[in-house]
Parts: C-alpha cells; structure tokens; sequence
C-alpha cells in the first residue's frame, strides 16, 4: 500500500528551514524592490547602502540553513534540496546589488531612458518566487504552485521580447556607442535577475514534484 502524506508533514508547522527559507525569500524580495525604487531616482548611496544590507542577511540566512543542515539528522526534505533552493535564493540580492551599483554608475547615460516595464518585471518575478517559497507549507495545493510556475515563467518569456525588442533598437543605430554599451549592460544584468527567480522557481518546482 502507498504511504500517502502532504508536505505540512514534510514541513510541519514552525519548521525551523520553512521559516529560514520564507526569510530569505522575502530579502530577495526586499533587495529587487529597493532595486526599483533606485532605477526611478537614478540615485541614492542610501538605497545602494539597503542594498548590500539584503545581500549580507541573505548570506547570514544562507550560512545558519548550512549550519542547521550540519546539526539536525532529520529533514523534511532532502538535504541538497533545501541547500538548492537557499543557494538560488542567495544569488538573487547578489545579482540585485550589482544591477544596482551599475545603474548608480551609468549615470546620465540613463536619463530619459523609461524602466517601468523592466522594473514590473522583476517586481513579478521575485514576488512570485516568494509566493512559491511559502506556498511549500500548503503543497497539497499543487494546482496553485503550477499557476505561480506558469506566471514566472510568463514573466521570463516577456522579459525576453522587451531585451529583444532593445537590440534591435541598438542594431538600428538608435543610440550612440557609449550610451548603447552602458545600456545593454543594465537590460542584461536585469534579465540576469529575472533568470535567477526562474532558477529558483525551477528548483522548487522539482522539489514539490519530486515529494508528491
């Protein structure tokens, strides 16, 4: 006979990775908002200094889920699991924090230039990627995680016709050297970010998979 069992037994109430990978969940996400509201300003050492602040809590979170993976003997999830998805998680404030101190960089270079859609993008990724983190306590919902997987995936598709659609305003000469270089780094750093929510999305998704 099949053992059938959910996943609130796997992450049972309280579990102490659940809770350490919802807040590094929401750095990720505090990280790409603060990343928005620097992209509107075009300025601000401030946000850029919030910035490294995200980054070094993600780190702190990413080193004490290794270190409570060292100390308890029973998991939830397999071990490299729940390390997968803290390491994708991780990376997303690091990519964050360097999109941000280019932007800082690019100076005049951006002015004029709209980021609003970029910038709703990446608000969608990250808020998704959150979304499936904590929808891991209630996996016996599989259809939601299947919409929230397809809404991120959504979100990546689009953020390739909008990187598109830019370099063939580049190849058509619209802007000069300088300015065209300095922009085509910032469009790639962003869908660099945008790839590292899917990477997240993809690992939770083989885990829930995996586990139902």
């Amino acid at each position: 006979m099949l053992r059938m069992f959910s996943f609130q037994q796997l992450f049972g109430k309280g579990d102490k990775f659940q809770e350490l990978l919802q807040a590094a969940a929401r750095e990720a996400h505090e990280s790409i908002r603060l990343v928005i509201e620097l992209m509107a300003s075009s300025r601000g050492t401030e946000t850029l200094d919030a910035l490294a602040l995200a980054r070094r809590m993600e780190k702190q979170i990413f080193a004490q889920i290794n270190e409570e993976l060292v100390h308890t003997f029973v998991t939830g999830l397999e071990r490299e699991d729940i390390e997968a998805i803290a390491r994708g998680l991780y990376k997303i404030p690091k990519s964050a924090e360097k999109l941000g101190t280019r932007f800082l960089m690019a100076g005049p270079h951006v002015e004029g230039v709209a980021f609003s859609k970029q910038a709703e993008l990446l608000e969608k990724a990250t808020a998704t990627v959150h979304q499936m983190v904590e929808q891991l306590q209630a996996i016996d919902d599989m259809e939601t995680m299947k919409q929230l997987n397809d809404k991120l995936r959504n979100v990546e598709g689009e953020a390739d016709r909008v990187i598109n659609d830019f370099l063939r305003e580049l190849y058509e000469g619209k802007y000069e050297p300088l300015r065209a270089m300095v922009l085509r780094d910032l469009y790639e750093l962003i869908e660099k970010v945008i790839d590292r929510c899917r990477d997240v999305g993809n690992v939770v998704m083989q885990v829930v998979l995996k586990n139902s």
